[in-house]
């Protein structure tokens, strides 16, 4: 009985590794731009990226792609991020630093500087990325190729992540997989043709102008916290073609570099972006603050009772259920943190990493709609 109840931790892993496994890669794309390449638009909202900025600019001004403009909104800085930026591209005429107006009330900074920045773009195509991306040389030329090959009005690339330190290799890992368990691989997204299926990824996000003009832009999502799925929602649900599509060779981004700037990071859109998933109803969303922090409950369940079992403090039959679902779950973390690149001895770790997530999403369940980032407070929408 003990090794049935086990059974789950095999075949609902089993068939995330499926999903993931149906999708697309960057690198199956041509890396010479198309003959009639259009201009493209990069733009980057940055607010005190004083760490990335320059290697974000020198790394986007050496791409291979032979008609773009890198424009980097410099969203009222206090450390220097717009100084870096300039001193980055000095004398490379294809740059160009923004300072916006002051915050409009009811607008997150991001969308703000986002829109502000594509007022500016003279770009058929428009890329949104984020400071704390690297950009291959190819990346640009094989995302316009995607996006031309397929037709797409939105075309998003999920990179590679960077994960340095032991928090970062134990955490985030559990937080990707509950997104990619949630939504499935790229073709999954890309195929749905139910906005709620739809994902878009804000560190890199391609868009056609002209339907981003026809359809409000940045404006449309001005309030809520996960812009970029809320992008692809809208998007979607207006009959346009949104794409999702690997490019792990291409782009890498390193979003946290402490425990603590994991926790606020995803707590400050956990809930506020994982409501957009969920049906309307009032009903569901009380619901999802109770079920978030339980979600990855899980993937430490199985250690708490083994770990109980050996004790002695729970009958036998919980170290054989312990055993036989922790086991299995090592297996498949193995597969995780191969795709990731990561130390395999970390699989065994992944209790740790899918406690600290069920601390983050109870902490993104209590502060609800409030969100905090980067010096400012606002209500999501």
């Amino acid at each position: 009985m003990a090794l049935l109840l086990a059974l789950p931790w095999l075949v609902f892993p089993g068939l995330a590794l499926w999903r993931l496994s149906r999708s697309t890669f960057l690198k199956d794309e041509r890396a010479t731009p198309p003959d009639d390449a259009p201009f493209v638009s990069v733009i980057c909202p940055s607010r005190d990226e004083a760490r990335h900025i320059d290697g974000f600019v020198r790394a986007a001004l050496a791409s291979t792609y032979p008609r773009f403009e890198l424009i980097v909104v410099d969203d009222h800085s206090t450390d220097g991020t717009g100084a870096l930026a300039r001193a980055a591209g000095a004398g490379d005429a294809r740059l160009t630093v923004i300072d916006p107006p002051p915050l409009p009330a009811g607008w997150f900074g991001k969308q703000w500087a986002c829109h502000v920045g594509a007022q500016q773009a003279r770009g058929d195509v428009m890329l949104f990325t984020d400071a704390d991306t690297r950009h291959g040389p190819e990346l640009l030329v094989r995302g316009v190729n995607a996006m031309r090959r397929r037709q797409s009005d939105l075309l998003s690339i999920a990179g590679r992540q960077e994960l340095v330190t032991f928090w970062e290799r134990v955490v985030q890992p559990a937080i990707f997989a509950t997104l990619f368990s949630t939504f499935g691989g790229t073709e999954a997204v890309s195929n749905s043709t139910r906005p709620k299926s739809k994902i878009g990824n804000g560190q890199c996000l391609l868009v056609r102008h002209d339907t981003y003009r026809a359809l409000g832009g940045h404006e449309a999502v001005r309030a809520f916290v996960a812009e970029d799925l809320m992008l692809a929602q809208q998007w979607c649900a207006a009959g346009k073609r949104v794409h999702l599509v690997a490019g792990l060779e291409y782009m890498s981004t390193r979003m946290y570099e402490s425990l603590g700037e994991i926790i606020d990071g995803w707590a400050k859109n956990t809930y506020a972006g994982g409501k957009y998933v969920m049906p309307g109803h009032p009903f569901f969303q009380r619901l999802m603050r109770l079920w978030m922090p339980l979600a990855p409950a899980s993937a430490w369940i199985p250690f708490v009772a083994l770990i109980l079992g050996l004790s002695g403090l729970a009958p036998v039959s919980w170290t054989m259920f312990g055993t036989a679902a922790y086991g299995v779950s090592v297996l498949y973390w193995l597969v995780i943190l191969r795709l990731m690149e990561l130390p395999l001895a970390y699989a065994f770790l992944h209790p740790l990493g899918a406690l600290v997530a069920s601390y983050i999403y109870l902490k993104a369940a209590w502060l609800g709609d409030r969100v905090t980032w980067k010096s400012r407070t606002y209500t999501a929408q």
